[in-house]
């Protein structure tokens, strides 16, 4: 029976939908040599941790790497190619969560809910209620969406027809924008926005996209949050700036380095809200996310293409390694 082997465990209605169809298996640990010495006799591996380029060359079996959600960044696209081998993800799915965890810090933000919380617990009722005299609302401000796909869409139609925020947008393709959504450069939308909201995937041109040129840029009230790579943020900068109290604060559910070491620097902030890479995860979503990956295992199985496939040009190579593949494909 094929292997199926998966980086973390999947939700039910996932696992019950490989039941017959393959030996689902869940990686004993994370670090790259145990992914590579169990992924050597598997037919499909699903993708929720960073795959070191050695397990493509040791897996003379693995047929697809399934990612589960829609970032490619934890699959070395050069190295799964050159071993034929496909690889798909799970577009769009968590977008709806994503989006509302965006809505959920900002307003943490605007009402200093960290702070509130902090002091009602430790000085009282009114120390807490002190809070609220600097609090902010929402309606009116300008939110800056960097990278409109899906999840860039979703915060963009929350805000807008939500909380009555006026909704402004950069993205590498300048297509029609979604209704009550505006185009801007990147630099016109972090000197205009009192929200930036980092949704762009990671790439060489968005490495270091948010950089200290362009954080001394920003309101000195302004909120910037990152639900799309840690690299993309100039760590240093962000860190200086927050010191030095030139912007109003950050969300950050995504570090260059994970998990974020204890002690270091952004925990020390009363202004910034730290989460674990979670702004994705639901229930809703991880059952979306987990059908979608096992929906495309199973395609990959019954000698079919996955839906979602991200690198087209390994399809010669692929057949050339499975033929009787290519032989089902051509009968079809």
């Amino acid at each position: 029976m094929p292997k199926i082997l998966s980086t973390h465990p999947l939700h039910p209605r996932a696992t019950a939908m490989l039941v017959g169809a393959g030996r689902l298996v869940v990686a004993s640990a994370l670090d790259a040599r145990t992914l590579a010495a169990e992924a050597k006799d598997a037919d499909i591996v699903i993708v929720r941790a960073p795959l070191p380029p050695a397990l493509f060359e040791g897996a003379a079996k693995l047929r697809a790497a399934i990612r589960h959600g829609a970032g490619l960044d934890m699959i070395p696209m050069e190295a799964a190619t050159a071993a034929g081998v496909l690889v798909a993800n799970v577009p769009a799915v968590n977008a709806r969560s994503v989006a509302e965890h965006v809505m959920f810090v900002t307003l943490a933000l605007f009402r200093r809910f960290r702070m509130v919380d902090r002091d009602l617990r430790a000085k009282g009722w009114l120390a807490g209620r002190e809070h609220a005299n600097a609090n902010s609302e929402l309606a009116g401000k300008t939110v800056g969406i960097v990278g409109l796909g899906a999840v860039g869409q979703a915060v963009g139609h929350i805000a807008a027809h939500g909380f009555d925020l006026n909704v402004v947008a950069t993205t590498r393709s300048m297509r029609p924008a979604p209704d009550r959504v505006g185009f801007l450069s990147i630099d016109a939308l972090v000197e205009q926005s009192d929200i930036i909201v980092l949704c762009c995937p990671l790439t060489e041109e968005t490495r270091g996209l948010v950089s200290r040129e362009r954080i001394a840029r920003m309101k000195p009230s302004a909120l910037l949050i990152n639900v799309s790579r840690g690299p993309v943020v100039d760590d240093d900068a962000l860190i200086e700036a927050l010191r030095e109290g030139r912007i109003g604060g950050a969300a950050l559910d995504v570090f260059a380095t994970q998990p974020l070491p204890p002690g270091h620097p952004y925990f020390g902030f009363d202004n910034v809200i730290i989460t674990p890479h979670m702004a994705g995860i639901t229930e809703e979503s991880m059952m979306r996310m987990g059908t979608g990956a096992a929906g495309e295992a199973l395609l990959v199985l019954a000698n079919k293409l996955p839906v979602n496939l991200r690198n087209p040009e390994v399809v010669q190579q692929y057949r050339r390694r499975f033929p009787a593949d290519a032989q089902m494909h051509r009968r079809r």
